[in-house]
């Protein structure tokens, strides 16, 4: 069989998987706090044919090796951590980490611990400030975010510090937002819904935990956590120029490589066809 036809085979099985993460990126072009994913290419191990051989003397030259490369596969999906933009939403629970920290939110105010960028919150009948999904936003002494039954008016304000109104003079609250910063971001796990899990190679050095917000830093630029901008949502980092671009470019490699299947094929029907 020819080599060019498996190799065929690869090219179409990466340019279908970069694809389906274009494709993924586009539905969630307005979702908040989406991080984009990008698929990088490797070369599978190419077949040796011959070997190399090293000159000797003045008597004989050397000889590069000859190999044929065997396709292409995938080396990596990344999640791409950069900076979404900004809209001004003017609600009070609606939050916007101005740097590279994630939010803490739980189910129940204990384990697990999952980390966000999406800053849409709001007040529960309980006055806990909680996701969408009903989870917890954590505080940096561990708890769960509840505001006083007979505050008035809150704000939170940059640092995290969660301020209230209470018989119209504003106190400053025992929470501050936590704000967890991982070494590596793009080394936590999708777990849906916005979320993101904790895996070893995101921080060797913290099992992030619900306890391990009490040694989390509240939000500070200057210790890479970023600011917390109240009445603003971080949007998705998808731009939809690039990823029309890189589904064009995945659309024609996909058709490039089954064209090498089709020459392949052409090529081993003139082999069967020598018998005649």
């Amino acid at each position: 069989m020819l080599r060019s036809m498996y190799s065929g085979i690869s090219g179409m099985r990466g340019f279908q998987t970069k694809l389906d993460v274009i494709g993924n990126n586009i539905s969630n072009v307005n979702t908040v706090g989406f991080k984009k994913g990008r698929v990088m290419f490797q070369d599978i191990l190419s077949q040796t044919v011959a070997g190399e051989t090293a000159p000797t003397s003045t008597t004989q030259g050397g000889i590069n090796s000859k190999q044929i490369g065997l396709g292409v596969g995938t080396a990596a999906i990344d999640t791409v951590h950069t900076g979404g933009s900004a809209m001004t939403t003017n609600v009070p629970t609606d939050l916007r980490i101005d740097g590279n920290g994630f939010f803490g939110v739980t189910q129940n105010g204990q384990d697990p611990l999952y980390l966000t960028r999406a800053g849409n919150f709001y007040v529960d009948g309980d006055n806990y400030i909680v996701n969408p999904d009903g989870m917890y936003l954590m505080s940096t002494a561990a708890e769960p975010i509840q505001l006083a039954a007979d505050a008035t008016k809150f704000s939170i304000s940059q640092d995290g510090t969660v301020m209230q109104v209470i018989g119209g003079i504003p106190i400053p609250s025992d929470y501050k937002v936590a704000v967890v910063k991982v070494a590596n971001p793009a080394g936590l796990n999708k777990a849906g819904g916005n979320l993101y899990e904790y895996t070893p190679n995101a921080d060797v050095t913290n099992t992030i935990d619900v306890n391990y917000l009490s040694n989390a830093l509240p939000a500070d630029p200057t210790t890479g956590t970023g600011s917390i901008i109240a009445g603003q949502l971080e949007m998705s980092n998808v731009d939809l120029t690039e990823e029309f671009s890189e589904m064009i470019v995945s659309q024609r490699g996909f058709q490039a490589n089954s064209r090498i299947i089709t020459t392949s094929d052409e090529i081993l029907q003139e082999i069967v066809n020598l018998k005649r």
